[in-house]
C-alpha cells in the first residue's frame, strides 16, 4: 500500500530530477520513489556492515592470513 506525501523541491532540483526521469521513461514520482529506496539501501548496508565489523576479531583475522603462502602472485593477479 502507498501512501501520498507532498514534497516541495527547489527547483534546479526539480529539473535536475524531470530529465533523467524522462530519459528512463518512467513519472519523477517513480524517480524520487526508486531514489529514496536506494539511500534506505545504502543506510541499511552501513548499518550491517557496522554491526559485523563489531563482531570482528583482530586476532581471527591475524590468525587466517598467517595460513597464506608468502609467494609472489602470479603475472595476472598483481597490481
Amino acid at each position: 500500500m502507498s501512501k501520498a506525501m507532498s514534497v516541495r523541491l527547489p527547483k534546479y532540483l526539480h529539473r535536475e530530477i524531470k530529465k533523467p526521469a524522462e530519459e528512463e521513461g518512467i513519472s519523477m514520482n517513480q524517480f524520487i520513489a526508486t531514489a529514496a529506496a536506494e539511500k534506505v539501501s545504502s543506510l541499511k548496508t552501513v548499518e550491517y556492515l557496522d554491526e559485523r565489523a563489531e563482531r570482528g576479531s583482530r586476532d581471527k583475522f591475524d590468525r587466517v592470513l598467517s595460513k597464506v603462502s608468502d609467494v609472489e602472485p602470479e603475472e595476472h593477479d598483481k597490481l
